[in-house]
């Protein structure tokens, strides 16, 4: 939540060594620890895209873990952005 107390949502996207090494699926377990919303996909050209809304330093954290990522994973860029705010319920992993 920002300070007025209302959520944030953020677009991320992970550059790198990053898919075929359950980035996804820890960015969900971390996520959901978290307490935060929204989803991540692999893209096309090998990133790895998410959206997270929730508090703003929750949000912080994520992104300190999205430069670490699972033990297999070699991250060279994370790109942040504002995104719209939607309501999600939970956190999912999109094919």
């Amino acid at each position: 939540m920002t300070e007025s107390g209302a959520p944030v949502c953020a677009h991320f996207r992970v550059r790198g060594h990053v898919q075929g090494v359950f980035y996804r699926a820890s960015t969900e377990t971390v996520a959901l620890r978290l307490g935060l919303s929204g989803w991540v996909r692999n893209s096309e050209n090998g990133d790895v895209e998410l959206v997270a809304c929730g508090g703003a330093q929750k949000l912080d954290e994520l992104e300190r873990w999205l430069w670490q990522g699972p033990a297999g994973a070699r991250v060279s860029a994370v790109q942040r952005s504002a995104a719209p705010l939607q309501v999600y319920h939970g956190f999912e992993v999109r094919r």
